[in-house]
């Protein structure tokens, strides 16, 4: 066993059996999110680098503690991109916190999520003992989909050693074009649009513009354009937009006042909410700026199909996240005990 692998199984041990607690953290810049985070730091920084990578059959294997933009950099030099475009939220980001955190960016929409892209993971469990779920190419998955109980996980099952995931080639043409329509028309065109074969690879309506972006074979997304109208965005401009609503740097994330992310279906009408809106997703991601009454708003969003989750700032006391069914609650606390059945990794944090 790697050195470095044994005094993490054996200090996993020993906070077991003393009854003591750890938090798992890589960057830390996504620690905002979520329950208060409670334990002694361990840092996963130390276990980084790319062990395998198969350009051909679109799968990489690398360490959690790994930095993003390091992975994005090897997988550049072939053309090759993680297509869900998942948020780094600062500097020295990990592949294992944006796995653990299970956060996907703008083309969610149109690729899928963060976790369908999973194919396998090696992780230390809470009585130190080190699993293998999952493969390496994603012909040899198969049987329980274990892997995939990670992303979003916020460190709370297991520390992650390393991640297989699914890549894809970086598209050829990628532009966006821009409509001024208000909320509800612009939700009701992109559920319009979604029925069509269309290269439509991301959407972002704020402030009575709806921009949307085109990805994929030049041919195909110069023919949905010169269809669709609108008024083409500049290259620079729009690789801005998408960055800063990938990242939380656009203008309407900016600020203090408490920032809700509402899961819904993407045909929901436009809530009776006060506040800055953001929509995302065709529709089914929405942002929400401001101070709510929890229990009201999130009355509002399941009546509409949907969840809210206080996603930054904000009193944390109400909850962060939207309360669960009593039966999933339990199946959530079954699959807790079965990873750390001693409480070790991040208690509460979820």
């Amino acid at each position: 066993m790697n050195p470095q692998i044994r005094e993490w199984s054996e200090r996993i041990r020993a906070a077991g059996a003393s009854g003591g607690t750890l938090e798992l953290r890589g960057g830390g810049t996504k620690a905002f999110y979520g329950q208060a985070v409670k334990g002694e730091v361990l840092d996963t920084r130390a276990w980084r680098g790319v062990d395998n990578y198969e350009p051909t059959e679109l799968v990489v294997t690398v360490r959690a503690g790994t930095p993003l933009t390091e992975l994005a950099a090897v997988l550049a030099e072939r053309g090759q991109v993680l297509p869900f475009e998942p948020p780094a939220f600062g500097d020295g980001a990990t592949v294992g916190g944006v796995v653990a955190a299970g956060l996907s960016g703008p083309r969610r929409m149109s690729v899928g999520a963060l976790r369908d892209f999973v194919l396998g993971c090696r992780i230390i469990d809470g009585r130190g003992e080190v699993q293998r779920f999952g493969g390496q190419v994603m012909k040899n998955v198969a049987g329980y989909d274990v892997a995939r109980l990670m992303p979003g996980s916020l460190g709370t099952l297991a520390l992650l050693l390393e991640v297989s995931l699914k890549v894809l080639p970086k598209p050829v043409a990628d532009f966006t074009i821009a409509f001024e329509l208000d909320q509800g028309e612009a939700i009701a065109r992109l559920n319009q649009w979604g029925g069509q074969p269309l290269p439509v690879a991301a959407s972002f309506w704020y402030e009575g513009t709806l921009f949307l972006r085109l990805a994929g074979a030049g041919a195909a997304v110069e023919a949905a354009a010169r269809s669709l109208g609108g008024e083409r965005v500049g290259a620079d401009d729009a690789g801005l937009l998408w960055q800063g609503v990938r990242e939380h740097t656009h203008p309407f994330f900016g600020g203090e006042s408490p920032l809700w992310r509402l899961s819904l279906p993407t045909d929901a009408a436009v809530l009776p909410v006060s506040g800055p809106v953001a929509v995302e997703w065709g529709g089914a991601q929405r942002w929400l700026r401001g101070e709510h009454d929890a229990t009201a708003l999130r009355d509002v969003v399941a009546a509409a199909g949907g969840h809210a989750t206080l996603f930054r700032g904000g009193d944390k006391g109400v909850g962060v996240f939207h309360p669960l069914p009593a039966v999933v609650a339990r199946l959530n606390q079954r699959v807790k005990t079965a990873f750390d059945p001693n409480g070790v990794f991040g208690p509460e944090r979820l």
